[in-house]
């Protein structure tokens, strides 16, 4: 058991450490550009550009504070998932506990994993859709979005966008699904 105890922290602890580095790289921008261009007629072929919309702040009359929601987001969700990753290794390490808890300490730890990985995925995947921020916050009612309001307001058309991103990714209903527009 203690075996057992010990793989489910290697891969929380694992799980942890890529959400952050996920989080790190989309807050910084991470450099995506050092790949090895190859010319042909004048082009560049396999080139890809990445566009960083908090690039240019100085011209931007927005606070600096714009993106710092979703930084906080995902900051305290990862506090909490820690904590509780932390109180159910616990439970499933303990030689005290019963079997039963053990085990649903450990199913609970696999679908906090499953649910971190599904909202990173949702994440990238609205942000590749054109939104400048967004968090997704899995839980058993079902999943809140929480995006960035768009220059022209969040429109049906984006609306029905993120939640077919959300079904596809997580196979949750339409009607499981939240989704908020944020100064």
């Amino acid at each position: 058991m203690k075996k057992r105890g010990a793989i489910y922290s290697v891969v929380a602890l694992m799980l942890c450490v890529a959400v952050y580095l996920n989080w790190y790289y989309t807050r910084t921008g991470g450099d995506l550009t050092n790949a090895t261009d190859y010319q042909a007629d004048g082009k560049i072929l396999g080139e890809s550009v990445l566009v960083d919309r908090m690039e240019d702040r100085s011209a931007e009359t927005e606070p600096a504070e714009k993106g710092s929601y979703f930084a906080q987001a995902r900051l305290s969700r990862q506090q909490a998932r820690d904590e509780a990753v932390s109180i159910l290794s616990q439970t499933a390490e303990s030689p005290n506990a019963t079997e039963e808890a053990r085990a649903a300490a450990g199913t609970d730890i696999r679908v906090m994993a499953d649910n971190a990985v599904l909202e990173s995925r949702i994440e990238s995947l609205v942000i590749a859709k054109g939104y400048q921020d967004c968090v997704a916050f899995i839980n058993d009612n079902g999943v809140n979005v929480i995006v960035s309001k768009p220059e022209n307001g969040l429109q049906a058309a984006d609306v029905a966008r993120i939640r077919d991103i959300v079904m596809d990714e997580a196979g949750v209903a339409a009607e499981a699904i939240k989704v908020i527009e944020t100064e």
